[in-house]
């Protein structure tokens, strides 16, 4: 069954039903809970000394919600002292329980329940060091321990009613009910220094004069009160009043006017009878009083609530009532008087007609507005939230004033429950083309190919802020927001909008020498055929530019030749001969024969095809008488590098006869039989290799077997598609050829697989939101407000994805801005002249004619557009200025005097003139000396005429020169072509225009010109660039021989100006540095040593003699350039060869005889061991012929010689060039490129050598010779738009003017052109009219006909107009009020009247209000006890007749609450003694001088005094607090260090005598004339009293000793010393020459 449960609030009205399945019913939930007792603690009746003691019931346990559940708590058995022990000593019966069922409330009751907390209360006093509850004042250093308590009840929400406080703690804990605070110590009364005194109230006689101070900070916390603000004295003047002025003076007494009232129903007040006292009374004797019973009168107000059925007031009328005031006689003494004796021509007016007050009156208030914060940020300030409320009526007749129409409170102080605020960034979007256009300067764009260009380049983007919707995003993924405004992100700083980039040039190789020619071969070595093979060569790649076009030259070339063999048997070491038979004759010499490849390397000798070579060769042993031949020399170089039609390539080699034969040996072979030519170079001169053109566009490709893959972020795949380019056979200086011409095997490949580019759809943010539009209304006739969004591209399309679209920019009409509502005044009729009742004017003057001055009122009404009647606030608020209600009004009395009506105006005579309107006097009032006082009846009046001439004052300097800016659709369209920001030509430049009419006022400046402004076209000269000349010639090479570099330079033309791109690094020729420098290799030699075969040895024979032995042989030597063909000629003069190198061109040679020795000739001389200056080298030679004689010797056949540096021996290194400057591609002006060097090889003597020398030496070259580098950039400043111009920055006046910035996007780089100096350009405002309401000062107190006593002073409102600066020239100008708004509503937030009191002669009176006091705060320690400061001032009390003491009123002071206040200190200071006597003030930490505020216990002492006294003549005492002497006087002290008397000081004019009426005086010695010797003297040796003092006698002392220990030192050293025996030794004569000085 379920329980239905009905909660009920105050009223009965039904708040809520609830179903509770299955549970007790909610009601038992709070039977269940006040059953709970209020106190945790239980204590049971104690037995032998030991009680119960139990815990506070702890949290219900259940599984479900509701009842059934189970409490527990802990059960103590306790001691009588506290102390625990076992439950044992307990009385078991008397055991607690500890266990109950409760009702489980759980997380869906929650809401039914909430804690109810007030504001925390006053801070109290707490007992601290004691249990009194006082204010500490002695012990009180900063400030009060006190605690402070709120309220706290648990309430149901639906009608907030009480329940147990238990209910609300099984959700959430207890606030804490009370918490520490602090009481500031007791602050006294702190007041002012005195004002001087003011002059004596009597000009003769005895008389009074006062001063006074004031409040500057009330007491608080139990402060000291403030003492007397007044200090009165008596003064004296010594010429004594005439007998006349001692009499009485009388003065005219008037008191406040009463308040307004209504006149009763019948005309006869029987109680407004006047009666006159006279009286002793000082207070109310000899008054006039209308003695009245106030009637109440009950009106009805209008007071607006938020219910439907109250309305606002639809008129205003005014009621018109009487006031009256007393009126008495004073005589200076304070006594009232006869008033007879006071009055003499005219009575004072002691009624008047008044309007009836009315308050002010509001509407309540309006529901709080939204917080203005809305979220949890990470500054901790508070939002605030604002409610308003309307005036209903305005106050009138001195009715209550409004109070303030606008509430303002802080809300979401801490915000923890607030979401957290949102958060912004930068985004951007895709980068830009790259372009290279911005980098050129002036020069370089007028004879550069634009689209020629590649390398180095910029490409930018755009920036924009957007909020960061969801911190779960991926980072990888292109969230697209909307953007918002850019100073939202303006605390992060943005992105890069610029970047580097490139585009590539062509491609750029360092590649190797060519390799020698190979061996014919078949195309593929492993598949043999035919007859047709391929000579080729090959280079290899040394340095390849990287992210270029192109591909680098070819590698390969080939030549047809036919006969290929890809293996061949080689030779590799023949044996010595030997000799079959004998000795001598034939024989055979083993060889060794391999297979090798073309290059040399082992083959196994199955792929040799052709037979091999015989392992064994027939030779021949030469014998005693043949004849021996050398064997083959090597042979000579090709006479052509390739076969013609017409030559071809030959090579020959030689070989000497060693020995003659002799009788029937083996003859020598002819002549031609030791030369032998063979054929070289037999290939065909034509070359062919393959040609690669550039790889063409990446096209799809149906047979790849990828078709798409995923990129690296996973946001799109791509098709792999095919590259291809084309490949020919090219003949060397011919051109294409059919392909079988080339090596096959070796062509390149013509399709590579590609990535095909991705369709790349164009990316755009959503649009922005919509700008705000208006939140005020606009009038009915204005210009539709426009409102606007853009939105940004972030990524444009590419490669066929979808186009971008046209609009980016998007205005409309505002749809919400409404139309000011049009309110107007309803003006009724003026209600006829109102005068006070005849009952009261005849009662209080006796007079029973009805007339004088009245009021006459109107009655108010607000109508709409249509007509139809409004409430009376929406012509507050739409209706314009309040006109009156209330006019002052006359009706004419018998002795009035008359005067005709005022005629017309006089026409105006033109500009700036005047016109005039007149009126008379009729009748009597013509003889009536009161009516011809024109100041009171003026009979002429003039006013201006109007004047529609205005005088256009340019005002101020000319802005800057502005250059237009584009449209904001045009900026956005343009992000991704970040022009160079125009920085020249035409422009406009303002100057405001000060419009002034004929006054010299200023006037709206459309009046004079529409704008506002004087336009004038401007010109800003454009930027002019650096200049340099063209290229010089190449330098000659920097090195003579080897590796240099060689150098062109640039030279400075114009030099940069108007800030255009600077030129380089000047040197002190003022040249610029601009060079370019390039590797360059000279030949050491361009020409070398040729040398032929050395000729027979020629022997010259003496008759039938054989012919051998030693001989001659010569050889023929030319000198060739370095390349030429053996078979060329090429000669050239010897002397440009190296002469030191010169072969020679004859030596001695030996033909052997027959059956001598005949030994080989010398082969090569070994390799020294690395130039070891110990080591040697050798050479060898063998025996080709054994001499026939057994004892013949053959010469030697090994020779040796040691290794000399530079002579035998040579080492060698490599050395490299320096560093070209970085190479760019002919169309680059930046970016990537190459530098590179130069190898050589070097010999230890210095020599440079060809680099084969040192790779014989297997000198392996470890030397970079190119390498990457890069030029950077000349990027020129880069800047974004201008901002839109901003509002003025003032409404009005001459200061105003608007402003627009930018910022840089890239600082200039290089040789850029920098950045303009001018990032921000203002421009002047129109010069409007300044209009404000002018509050003049109070005036004087004024009495309304009377000379003293209660009265009024007023402050006017006046419109003045000005030109932005009230304290500059022209001053302000008063213009009428209609220029400056509603003057009701102005003064309705001032006070514009003020009662005040001007005393009579001899008044006890108040003085005026002192000036508000400084804002002053509560503080401790330096720091601020509160937000709210205070401020204070005060009235003293003037006394100007002693007898009238009795009635002075009490001195008066007030505090308001102030913002802004400072934390005040205060201090004791001192002033110098005097006298033993010094000034002591506290002082305020701003230097004020005040009383109060220091504290009293450590107030300096004022008086200074010495113990013992200073009783002696001419003595005082001294800071110090001993007694001293006074000047020209010196102490005299005693053994116990006190004054015994004071001496004069000699040497000093003393005027003082001394009293020779003491003993001290007639005791005193007179000093000395000694004395008066040493007065001078720093140290004098006589005392005051004429005495020696004691360290004379000291120093004679120790002088007289130090004597006689010079004179005894003396002694010893003058000894003389005794005769010695040995005779002394030889001395050499010294001669003199004689000067003629005395001394010598």
């Amino acid at each position: 069954m379920g329980w239905i449960m009905i909660l009920k609030d105050d009223f009965g009205v039904s708040a809520w039903t609830r179903h509770t399945g299955n549970f007790l019913s909610l009601f038992l939930l709070f039977l269940c809970l006040c059953s709970i007792p209020a106190h945790s603690d239980i204590v049971l009746p104690k037995a032998h000394h030991f009680s119960w003691k139990a815990g506070a019931w702890g949290q219900c346990f259940s599984e479900v919600c509701g009842s059934g559940g189970v409490q527990t708590r802990t059960i103590w058995c306790i001691h009588l002292e506290g102390w625990t022990t076992h439950h044992s000593h307990c009385q078991q019966v008397e055991k607690p329980e500890s266990k109950r069922q409760c009702f489980k409330v759980c997380d869906g009751h929650q809401d039914l329940f909430e804690w109810e907390i007030s504001d925390w209360g006053g801070c109290v006093l707490v007992p601290f060091f004691s249990n009194e509850l006082k204010v500490r004042t002695t012990d009180c250093i900063t400030a009060q321990h006190g605690i402070q308590r709120r309220n706290i009840h648990c309430i149901r929400t639906s009608n907030r009613s009480t329940v147990n406080i238990r209910i609300c703690e099984f959700f959430s804990q207890k606030p804490p009910v009370e918490q520490a605070c602090l009481i500031p110590c007791p602050q006294d009364c702190v007041v002012s220094d005195f004002t001087s005194w003011s002059s004596c109230s009597k000009t003769c006689s005895a008389g009074l004069q006062h001063r006074t101070r004031h409040v500057l900070a009330t007491p608080m916390y139990g402060g000291a009160n403030c003492p007397n603000l007044t200090e009165t004295r008596t003064c004296t003047n010594s010429v004594d009043c005439p007998v006349s002025e001692s009499e009485y003076q009388y003065s005219l007494k008037v008191g406040a006017w009463s308040k307004c009232r209504l006149p009763h129903n019948k005309d006869v007040l029987l109680s407004g009878r006047t009666t006159v006292d006279f009286g002793a009374s000082s207070s109310e004797n000899n008054s006039i009083t209308l003695h009245t019973s106030d009637s109440h009168h009950h009106f009805h107000h209008y007071h607006h609530h938020a219910h439907a059925h109250v309305r606002y007031p639809m008129t205003w009328e005014l009621e018109v009532g009487y006031q009256t005031r007393h009126v008495r006689c004073a005589r200076n003494d304070g006594k009232n008087v006869m008033l007879s004796l006071c009055m003499k021509d005219n009575s004072p007016l002691t009624f008047q007609a008044c309007v009836m007050p009315k308050d002010c009156q509001i509407s309540d208030w309006s529901s709080w507005s939204y917080c203005s914060k809305t979220c949890r940020s990470t500054d901790l300030s508070p939002g605030y939230r604002v409610r308003t409320r309307i005036i209903t009526q305005i106050p009138n007749g001195g009715g209550k004033q409004c109070p303030y129409l606008e509430e303002k409170e802080a809300c979401n102080i801490i915000g923890d429950l607030l979401s957290k605020c949102p958060r912004y960034m930068w985004r951007t979007t895709d980068w830009g083309e790259c372009r290279i256009r911005p980098l050129l300067s002036q020069q370089d764009q007028r004879r550069t190919n634009i689209s020629m260009l590649c390398g180095g380049g910029v490409q930018t983007r755009k920036t924009y802020c957007v909020q960061i919707s969801d911190d779960s995003a991926p980072h990888y993924r292109k969230e697209v927001s909307r953007p918002v405004n850019a100073w939202l992100c303006d605390g992060d700083d943005p992105p890069l909008a610029v970047q580097n980039c490139s585009i590539r040039c062509q491609h750029q190789c360092l590649l190797s020498q060519w390799s020698l020619w190979s061996a014919c071969l078949h195309e593929n070595c492993k598949e043999r055929q035919g007859r047709k093979g391929f000579r080729q060569r090959k280079r290899e790649v040394l340095w390849e530019s990287s992210n270029t076009l192109g591909t680098c030259p070819h590698l390969m070339e080939f030549i047809p030749c036919e006969d290929p063999a890809c293996y061949l048997w080689q030779i590799q070491q023949k044996e010595k001969c030997i000799s079959t038979n004998s000795s001598c004759g034939p024989g055979t010499a083993v060889q060794n024969v391999t297979c090798v490849n073309t290059e040399g390397g082992d083959m196994p000798d199955t792929h040799c095809v052709d037979d091999p070579p015989p392992t064994k060769e027939a030779c021949n042993v030469a014998c005693s008488a043949d004849c021996v031949v050398d064997s083959w020399s090597s042979w000579s170089s090709c006479s052509h590098s390739c076969a013609t039609k017409t030559a071809e390539g030959k090579q020959s080699r030689t070989r000497t006869v060693l020995a003659i034969p002799g009788k029937d040996g083996k003859a020598c072979p002819a002549t031609p039989a030791l030369e032998e030519w063979r054929v070289c170079n037999d290939h065909p001169c034509t070359v062919f290799y393959w040609e690669t053109s550039e790889w063409g566009f990446c096209t799809e490709d149906a047979s790849s077997k990828f078709n798409e893959i995923s990129l690296w972020n996973g946001t799109s795949s791509c098709s792999v598609g095919v590259q291809s380019r084309n490949v020919s056979c090219m003949k060397m200086n011919a051109g294409p050829v059919i392909s079988k011409r080339c090596l096959d095997s070796s062509r390149p490949e013509t399709n590579r697989p590609c990535l095909l580019p991705c369709k790349k759809d164009c990316v755009v943010t959503p649009f922005s939101e919509w700008t705000a539009c208006p939140t005020s209304c606009l009038p009915d006739n204005s210009t539709a407000a426009m409102q606007s969004r853009y939105r940004i591209i972030i990524q444009m399309s590419a490669n066929g994805g979808q186009e971008c679209p046209d609009t980016l920019y998007e205005e409309r009409e505002c749809d919400s801005v409404r139309v000011c509502p049009v309110y107007r005044w309803r003006m009724h009729k003026w209600h006829s002249c109102t005068l006070v009742p005849d009952s009261v004017r005849r009662g209080l003057s006796g007079s029973g004619e009805a007339c004088g001055n009245g009021l006459e009122t109107r009655g108010i009404s607000c109508v709409g557009e249509d007509g139809e009647p409004a409430n009376m606030t929406q012509c507050l608020q739409w209706a314009g200025p309040f006109p009156s209600q209330i006019r002052e009004c006359r009706v004419a009395c018998k002795d009035d005097c008359t005067l005709t009506a005022w005629s017309k105006f006089s026409e105006c005579a033109g500009c700036g003139s005047s016109c005039t309107r007149r009126r008379s006097l009729v009748g009597r009032s013509k003889k009536k000396e009161r009516c011809l006082n024109e100041d009171l009846y003026p009979l002429e009046e003039n006013k201006t005429c109007p004047c529609d001439q205005f005088l256009s004052q340019p005002f101020g300097n000319w802005s800057a020169c502005i250059l237009p800016s584009p449209p904001v659709f045009k900026s956005l369209q343009g992000w991704m072509r970040h022009r160079e920001i125009k920085e020249c030509g035409q422009g406009l430049r303002y100057r405001a225009v000060a419009c002034i009419n004929h006054l010299g006022y200023l006037v709206n400046p459309a009046l004079c010109i529409d704008s506002g402004y004087i336009v004038e076209v401007c010109h800003i000269p454009c930027p002019l660039d650096c200049k340099l000349s063209e290229w010089s010639s190449w330098s000659a090479c920097s090195s003579s021989c080897g590796s240099g570099l060689k150098i062109r330079s640039k030279w400075l033309r114009e030099k940069a100006f108007n800030g255009g791109r600077p030129c380089p690094k000047l040197d002190l020729k003022n040249q610029a540095q601009v060079y370019e420098a390039v590797p360059c290799n000279r030949e050491c030699s361009q020409y070398e040593w040729r040398i032929e075969p050395w000729s027979i040895c020629t022997i010259n024979t003496v008759d039938d003699l054989p012919a051998c032995g030693e001989g001659v042989q010569s050889r023929k030597i030319r000198c060739v350039m370095k390349g030429t063909l053996s078979g060329e000629d090429g000669s050239v003069d010897v002397n440009l060869c190296d002469q030191e190198e010169m072969p020679p061109r004859a030596q001695v040679c030996y033909l052997a005889c027959p059956n001598d020795c005949v030994v080989a000739p010398w082969g090569a001389w070994s390799n020294c061991p690395p130039c070891d200056p110990d080591g040697a080298r050798n050479r060898s030679r063998h025996i080709l012929r054994l001499p026939a004689s057994e004892k013949a010797v053959c010469p030697e056949l090994v020779q040796s010689e040691p290794c000399l540096l530079n002579t035998t021996c040579f080492t060698y290194q490599y050395r490299v060039s320096d560093w070209s400057t970085c190479q760019l591609s002919e169309s680059a002006i930046c970016g990537e490129g190459s530098r590179s060097r130069l190898l050589d090889c070097v010999r230890s003597d210095g020599k440079t050598m060809e680099l084969q020398k040192c790779r014989q030496f297997g000198l392996i070259n470890k030397l970079q010779l190119l390498e990457s580098c890069v030029v950077d950039c000349p990027v020129s400043c880069i800047l974004t738009d201008w901002s839109p111009w901003a509002d003025c920055s003032l409404t009005c006046g001459t200061q105003g003017h608007s402003v627009r910035t930018r910022r840089i996007l890239q600082e200039a780089h290089e040789e850029g052109r920098p950045c303009p100096s001018q990032l921000t350009q203002t421009k002047p405002c129109p010069i409007r009219p300044c209009y404000m309401w002018l509050m003049n000062g109070w005036s004087a107190c004024t009495v309304e006909g009377a000379k003293c006593g209660e009265g009024v002073r007023r402050r006017n409102l006046s419109c003045v107009v000005h030109w932005g600066n009230l304290h500059e020239s022209p001053p302000p100008q008063p213009v009428n009020r209609d220029l400056c708004g509603d003057v009701l509503k102005q003064q309705l937030q001032q006070e514009m009247e003020q009662p005040c009191f001007v005393p009579c002669p001899g008044d006890c009176h108040l003085t005026e209000w002192s000036t508000w006091s400084s804002c002053q705060l509560t503080c401790l320690e330096g720091r601020s006890f509160e937000s709210t400061g205070r401020q204070a001032r005060s009235r003293a009390v003037i006394i100007q007749a002693m007898e009238n003491q009795g009635s002075c009123p009490y001195q008066v002071f007030e505090t308001q609450p102030c913002k802004g206040g400072k934390c005040h200190s205060y201090q004791w200071k001192t002033g110098g003694w005097t006298n033993n006597k010094r000034a002591v003030w506290c002082q305020r930490s701003d230097g004020v001088n005040v009383t109060g505020g220091c504290f009293a216990q450590k107030r300096p002492t004022t008086l200074r005094h010495c113990h013992p006294p200073c009783t002696k003549p001419f003595s005082h005492c001294t800071p110090s607090g001993v007694c001293g002497c006074e000047k020209g006087y010196t102490e005299v002290m005693t053994s116990h260090g006190f004054l015994d008397y004071c001496t004069r000081t000699p040497g000093v004019d003393n005027s003082k005598k001394a009293d020779v009426k003491t003993n001290s005086g007639r005791l005193k010695p007179r000093p000395s004339q000694a004395n008066d010797l040493f007065s001078e003297w720093t140290l004098r040796p006589i005392g005051q009293d004429g005495r020696v003092k004691l360290w004379v006698y000291a120093v004679t002392v120790v002088g007289f000793i130090v004597i006689l220990f010079i004179i005894a030192l003396s002694f010893l050293i003058c000894k003389p010393s005794k005769t010695s025996k040995a005779s002394p030794p030889p001395q050499k004569p010294l001669t003199l020459a004689y000067d003629g000085d005395v001394d010598m």
